[in-house]
Parts: structure tokens; C-alpha cells; sequence
């Protein structure tokens, strides 16, 4: 990975994004709610879910383009590629799911 694809604006603005967001939570949080108990903002699993649906994006965002990219290449075999691509994107939402179901209980 090269050193300009780390510093790039998309990049350095959803690290800003995300630092900003933590220190607001941080600042909002550390006033107790005097019933519960617990904090007044509770992202963890709103995090979390982010996580894993910005994670099965980006896997099928690759998926897909690897498999135009060798159905170019290799015509005759783009049946067999269809079919494994579509596959591969079943099991990956399926993992998606199964982890938002996850991630969205308290």
C-alpha cells in the first residue's frame, strides 16, 4: 500500500469524522444517568454495526470488481466466474446478517 493512498482526503476526512465523533461521545458520556446507571450514550453497538456493514461492502465492492476484471480477460470462462462471484456475495451477506443480528442486541 502506498504511503499517498493512506494520506488521501477520503481517508484523513473519515478519520476526522470518526475522532470527532469519539471525543463528542466521550465529552457526552461522562455525565452518569442517574436512574440506570449507564451512560447517557451508548454507541457501541451503532459503532459496531458501521463496522460490519462498511466491512461487507468494501469485500463485495472487491469481489465484484475482481470478477469483471478476469471476465474481461477470459470470456469463455465468465459462466464459472458469475457463479462463484454470486456465491461468494450470498456468503458474505449471509455473514453480514448474522453479524448485524448480532451487533443489534443489547
Amino acid at each position: 500500500m502506498k504511503i499517498r493512498s493512506i494520506l488521501s482526503v477520503r481517508t484523513l476526512s473519515t478519520l476526522a469524522a470518526v475522532l470527532i465523533t469519539l471525543v463528542c461521545a466521550d465529552v457526552a458520556s461522562a455525565q452518569e444517568a442517574a436512574a440506570t446507571g449507564r451512560s447517557l450514550i451508548d454507541l457501541t453497538s451503532a459503532f459496531s454495526v458501521g463496522l460490519v456493514v462498511i466491512g461487507a461492502a468494501m469485500g463485495i465492492s472487491k469481489l465484484a470488481a475482481s470478477a469483471y476484471e478476469s471476465m474481461a480477460r477470459q470470456p469463455e470462462v465468465s459462466g464459472n466466474i458469475q457463479t462463484a462471484m454470486i456465491i461468494a456475495a450470498a456468503l458474505i451477506e449471509g455473514f453480514t446478517f448474522y453479524a448485524l443480528f448480532i451487533c443489534s442486541q443489547k
